[in-house]
């Protein structure tokens, strides 16, 4: 485990709740059909896998169906007309990002978010002290490649050998290995269909703080004479 120098995050299911109003977008599609709503609870853990993991979870449908386009649009309008409505970030990440400042250390953000929703939702959530952000539309790859986390590595001038990764998804896990970043399971977010430990991610933390904590005994050694 080498001492970060810049932490990187995944945006959704990791830095911030944005699962209700990603939700919301679905079933209001399904409200338009007069479908009855799929309850939250079962769209949640599909919240970091964009339009392909909800609307396939609130429709059973894949980017193969001949509607699918159509469908994806009219979710993406749906969620950028009401995209901060009930989000905000998960309990004690504003600690966890203070605390990373105080240590000199920059932070980061690495999405398969659009920027079309990523520069206005960052604001809102309180996140504009990014030193990069990083969405899907940024490189011509998005996660799982490691295209997105070497560019951001590239804007804050850090090697990706010395940055730790943070996300709640598998894709975020590969892409960060595939990058050659330290990369961590954020077991407090969304997590999707297979559960962290299957993911092969160099660490599992349950919470924020117990990711702070890691960072501070890492930065610690490194400044111990």
């Amino acid at each position: 485990m080498q001492t970060p120098r810049a932490i990187l995050f995944d945006l959704d299911g990791t830095l911030a709740d944005t699962a209700p109003d990603l939700t919301a977008a679905v079933n209001l599609m399904r409200s338009k059909r007069q479908l009855t709503e799929v309850p939250y609870l079962s769209l949640r853990p599909f919240a970091s896998a964009g339009a392909r993991g909800l609307l396939g979870a609130g429709f059973d449908i894949k980017p193969e169906h001949p509607d699918y386009e159509a469908m994806r649009i009219e979710f993406l309008a749906n969620y950028e007309g009401a995209i901060a409505v009930h989000s905000q970030l998960f309990a004690d990440v504003t600690q966890l990002l203070q605390g990373i400042e105080e240590l000199g250390l920059p932070w980061g953000i690495v999405t398969n978010k659009a920027t079309r929703f990523t520069m206005p939702l960052q604001p809102l959530l309180g996140l504009q002290n990014a030193a990069c952000s990083i969405s899907g539309d940024t490189t011509p790859h998005a996660k799982p490649h490691p295209a997105p986390l070497l560019e951001a590595a590239r804007q804050i001038g850090i090697k990706p050998e010395d940055c730790w990764y943070v996300g709640d998804d598998l894709r975020d896990i590969q892409a960060g290995q595939a990058a050659g970043m330290f990369s961590i399971a954020a077991a407090w977010g969304y997590c999707g269909a297979t559960e962290p430990t299957h993911w092969k991610a160099d660490a599992i933390l349950d919470s924020p703080l117990e990711l702070l904590e890691l960072i501070r005994a890492k930065h610690s050694q490194r400044t111990s004479p």
